[in-house]
């Protein structure tokens, strides 16, 4: 399976088991946009990450952890 940017909730999922000790509320953009670039399922283009795609991404895994 290959992760995109739009595959948000994916990567939300991924991320939260990745990093179950990380609270999603405090995690700001630019470390989050490393992350989704090292999930080892993640193919698509850096630069199309851009910052609504990272708040989908976080809202997303803030449900995760909840």
């Amino acid at each position: 399976m290959s992760l995109h940017w739009t595959d948000v909730l994916d990567i939300a999922i991924e991320l939260a088991e990745a990093r179950p000790e990380v609270d999603p509320r405090y995690v700001n953009f630019v470390e989050l946009h490393r992350w989704v670039l090292e999930l080892p399922d993640f193919s698509d283009d850096p630069q199309r990450g851009g910052e609504k795609v990272l708040e989908a991404i976080q809202a997303a895994w803030i449900e995760e952890a909840q």
